[in-house]
């Protein structure tokens, strides 16, 4: 199995409920631990590892963190970024809980492209054994994953394409 292949595996298994709770805003949510804990199975399985880089992006007016997931097998490897403000002025927050909070979103979002997590219910959840339609923000990250190297049938495992969406993607 290839590097492609081995991602796909996992885009289309892996499952992280939101077990989390937001009382303020009152939703539920998932951690980046979260989801890196529900990767963990397909490591030894697929003979993967998972890692998260960030690195500061000094703006005038606020500093930016990227955040890189990449799964690699030791050999080859696929990443996806996300970018993420710190808001040093956000109340009832200080410097270090400001910075931690931006990080722990950034390596979320991440992973969520790296793993093309949506927001949508879970499948088991909502039980209608056929594959929702893609959103925007679905589609976009799945371009991201064809642009470097991931295959148009992995996507197709997991969302119901249109005939345009499916040859846009295999024009990428």
């Amino acid at each position: 199995m290839n590097i492609n292949e081995k991602l796909a595996t996992i885009q289309t298994k892996f499952k992280s409920k939101k077990s989390r709770f937001n009382s303020f805003g009152k939703y539920n949510y998932r951690s980046a631990e979260d989801i890196l804990e529900a990767t963990k199975p397909f490591l030894l399985e697929l003979g993967v590892s998972v890692t998260i880089t960030e690195e500061l992006n000094a703006m005038d007016t606020l500093p930016i963190i990227k955040s890189t997931a990449t799964v690699s097998d030791g050999e080859n490897h696929i990443s996806a970024t996300a970018l993420v403000g710190v808001d040093l002025n956000q109340k009832g927050m200080n410097t270090p809980q400001q910075w931690g909070s931006a990080s722990s979103y950034a390596k979320k979002y991440a992973l969520g492209n790296l793993f093309l997590i949506d927001d949508t219910a879970d499948s088991d959840a909502t039980n209608k054994h056929d594959n929702p339609e893609i959103t925007e923000k679905q589609l976009y990250q799945a371009k991201n994953y064809i642009k470097a190297g991931g295959k148009v049938e992995a996507i197709k495992a997991k969302y119901a394409l249109s005939e345009e969406v499916e040859t846009e993607l295999k024009n990428l």
